[in-house]
């Protein structure tokens, strides 16, 4: 076990500067500041926080021929969203080594003119130690972003803990689940772009399986985020407080209880302490890698390479 001492983690449930990737930067790295001087030493932010949740994919008309607003809403969050590795990630990683934190943040990663949902984990270092792209967009998603891979889809040793994480309804995938889990995982990071009563579920039930915490990340998000030329402004649907997407966020101890929030409608830097000896007394009864495996009758293969397939010029294909 990696863990030795208790750990004080933080969720920054926070809004992006919207379709801005250098001013969602300064948003991480205030956040980071903020949730350091409350004594946490791992910060998590939401899925695709920069440079916001694509949430329009879900709208009736981003799917029709010729459309030339959402031909226009997408230009904009490819314009928006980050390269990796860039400037923009260094000074993420460069946040981290300033107030000795891991870091790990939901980005819109672009590769060429092709967009991938992802997620990186920065050390203390301020080293990418995982860079993982969601295997499967949900639903209206496939028209905004390319499938993923297995690359990074197991826990890293960052120091304080092992941690690993999977990307919205991936918490609904069984076999990246496992694959997680016989990794050794003990800090999991679950991103949302807000943490619904089914999204808590998931995130409860991912932490009862895996004997780990969970650290599930919602941001907030308001129709007025956007610039006011926003060429689908007219699908907005936003809830009786006014929101678009109203957070969630909670930290969830490894028996599947909540250690803190969910909290909703609010900005706030959610934090808890975890205590190390909660994994073991809880592997007491479940051990999915362990005694309650059948690895005699069961066997998963996961091929973590990055494949050729990837659009030319990425970084991180295997030749």
């Amino acid at each position: 076990m990696t863990i030795m001492e208790p750990v004080r983690v933080a969720i920054a449930q926070i809004t992006p500067a919207v379709l801005d990737a250098s001013g969602c930067v300064e948003r991480i790295v205030d956040a980071v500041a903020r949730a350091r001087t409350d004594g946490a030493t791992l910060v998590v932010f939401p899925e695709t926080f920069i440079p916001v949740y694509p949430l329009w994919c879900d709208g009736g008309t981003l799917g029709r021929w010729g459309h030339e607003p959402s031909q226009h809403a997408h230009a904009l969050l490819i314009d928006g969203s980050v390269e990796v590795p860039s400037p923009l990630t260094a000074r993420i990683g460069q946040a981290a080594v300033d107030h000795g934190c891991v870091v790990a943040v939901g980005v819109n990663e672009r590769v060429g003119r092709t967009l991938y949902n992802a997620f990186l984990v920065f050390d203390r270092e301020g080293r990418i130690v995982q860079h993982r792209r969601k295997l499967v967009p949900t639903h209206g998603e496939r028209l905004v972003w390319k499938p993923g891979d297995a690359h990074d889809l197991a826990a890293s040793d960052v120091g304080p803990a092992k941690v690993g994480g999977l990307i919205c309804w991936e918490h609904w995938m069984p076999l990246p689940r496992q694959a997680l889990h016989d990794t050794g995982e003990e800090i999991h990071f679950a991103f949302w772009p807000m943490v619904r009563e089914m999204y808590l579920l998931a995130s409860r039930h991912y932490a009862f399986e895996g004997r780990c915490f969970v650290l599930a990340a919602g941001m907030i998000l308001r129709p007025g985020d956007f610039p006011d030329d926003w060429p689908l402004a007219d699908e907005w649907t936003p809830d009786a407080d006014g929101l678009l997407l109203d957070g969630g966020s909670a930290i969830i101890g490894p028996d599947g209880q909540c250690l803190a929030g969910p909290v909703h409608g609010e900005e706030t830097i959610l934090c808890a302490d975890l205590d190390p000896a909660a994994l073991t007394r809880e592997a007491f009864t479940l051990d999915t890698s362990g005694h309650y495996a059948r690895g005699d009758l069961f066997q998963l293969d996961v091929d973590r390479r990055r494949p050729r397939t990837a659009p030319s010029g990425d970084p991180g294909a295997t030749s």
